[in-house]
């Protein structure tokens, strides 16, 4: 039987000044694949084998958000970025280490995170963030010719994909890696005839969660029931 318990209040790492409390799932080895599945629907999240929402009893920011796969159209911009990357090749392993994905993932911290505390992450801190699943979780590369340029970690749901985190070379002029690898999960959900890819938290206030919103139509979970995200909860 799943348990569940509130931490202490910690530092908030998406808005400054702010103490943030989450709710835990346990014991981890009761989390399987269909069980993290609803646990998602219920916007619940994990972090390696920590299964965790946010529960601040003051601050609702962090709004769980998904992508109606069915319904996405692209924007011409969206377009354009597939188009642009179509020379990546994607290969899918199951979760591995390999020191050309940490070094990847360290250059992508201190240029993209620098001073966000993951940009001093050790070779262990990486392996329990991304490595360690009780679920069915994949890790997807992608080259262009023999240059690691992305590496993105996902988990196969009933209903989905959830995005569990990506790192790439943020070095690249003119590159869009980030939009491309959205653009192909939510591929990979079409091709497996899912309904939805997860993206996680959606934070208004905080600019580099925002992003998430280009990919309409994006659904929000508000008072438990997912809702189309709108201007009125865009404003």
């Amino acid at each position: 039987m799943l348990k569940f318990h509130t931490t202490n209040p910690y530092s908030c790492s998406y808005l400054p000044d702010k103490l943030a409390c989450s709710e835990v799932v346990t014991p981890e080895h009761l989390i399987d694949a269909q069980a993290y599945g609803k646990l998602v629907q219920a916007g619940f999240r994990r972090s390696g084998h920590y299964t965790y929402r946010p529960c601040c009893e003051h601050c609702h920011a962090c709004l769980s958000v998904r992508v109606d796969v069915k319904a996405f159209t692209p924007k011409r911009v969206q377009r354009r970025v597939w188009k642009q990357h179509q020379h990546l090749t994607a290969t899918v392993h199951s979760l591995h280490y390999k020191a050309a994905h940490y070094a990847l993932y360290q250059r992508y911290q201190t240029e993209r995170h620098f001073g966000g505390g993951m940009d001093h992450d050790c070779r262990e801190q990486y392996h329990n963030f991304l490595l360690q699943s009780h679920v069915n979780s994949k890790l997807v590369e992608f080259h262009e010719e023999t240059q690691l340029r992305m590496v993105s970690i996902i988990d196969l749901l009933p209903d989905g994909l959830s995005s569990v985190y990506t790192f790439y070379d943020a070095g690249v002029a003119h590159a869009s890696f980030g939009t491309y690898n959205i653009l192909w999960q939510i591929e990979q959900c079409r091709k497996l005839d899912l309904d939805y890819l997860y993206l996680g938290y959606w934070i208004k206030e905080n600019r580099k969660m925002r992003y998430k919103a280009n990919f309409q139509p994006l659904e929000v979970l508000i008072n438990n029931q997912w809702v189309v995200l709108d201007n009125s909860i865009l404003a």
